[in-house]
């Protein structure tokens, strides 16, 4: 079992297209992107938790949530995130990051410790559950080392690589050893994640159903919510 230092970094700008400020506006009375703090610090795998936000003036109000929850950030160029995530690891003196999207706070601890413990008993370069997508959307997890982060923000040559991160290591897997792992109940359409404002609804009427604490119910019981609500829709 690898003794390697992992720790989840948090990709998150207020600048969204489809959904300007989505990371701060409330759900249930907390902030999205306080629901995805919540549901990451119950994680048991890892050593930490970051968030990488950009240095445009913008992002100000992203500083000032991380100071509030006491959460360490790093702040980067706005439209690198690649190495914007780097710079965290870095900052963090971490041999490997977990990379979580802002966008989705209904992410399951079980599946983040799921990817680092896989990551900690093979040590791949990259550990993915969207090698081939099972899981619903919001629930995707990447723990990639460092070294490797760093081989690839050299190699990247398009601005589409550094936005997304990982369609370098995809692209290239001859270069890289990535490990994928599937769910074992497929739900690749599901929607789970926030992009636009009827995401952000539906997130609410699940949170709303699942009751307290928000955090501790995990993806069998969001999917039975989710699912119940959009019966009742349908009726």
């Amino acid at each position: 079992m690898s003794s390697q230092s992992i720790v989840a970094v948090l990709q998150v700008r207020m600048s969204s297209r489809r959904l300007p400020g989505k990371a701060l506006r409330a759900i249930q009375g907390r902030p999205l992107l306080g629901h995805v703090v919540d549901r990451v610090r119950r994680c048991r795998a890892i050593d930490g938790l970051w968030i990488a936000t950009s240095i445009d003036p913008g992002d100000d109000a992203i500083v000032e949530f991380a100071r509030t929850e006491a959460v360490e950030l790093y702040r980067g160029a706005l439209d690198d995130v690649a190495s914007r995530l780097l710079g965290a690891a870095v900052a963090a003196r971490a041999d490997a990051l977990v990379r979580v999207n802002a966008d989705s706070p209904l992410i399951d601890p079980a599946i983040v410790d799921q990817a680092v413990e896989l990551y900690r008993r093979q040590s791949p370069e990259l550990v993915s559950n969207v090698v081939r997508r099972t899981f619903p959307k919001g629930q995707s997890v990447e723990v990639i080392a460092v070294a490797a982060l760093k081989r690839a923000v050299k190699a990247m040559t398009t601005s589409d690589e550094r936005e997304h991160v990982t369609p370098w290591f995809y692209a290239n897997p001859t270069r890289v050893r990535i490990v994928g792992f599937e769910s074992a109940d497929p739900r690749p359409h599901m929607q789970l994640s926030v992009d636009t404002a009827e995401d952000l609804q539906r997130v609410e009427a699940i949170l709303a159903r699942l009751g307290e604490p928000a955090a501790g119910h995990g993806l069998d019981a969001i999917i039975a919510a989710a699912n119940t609500i959009e019966r009742a829709g349908a009726q």
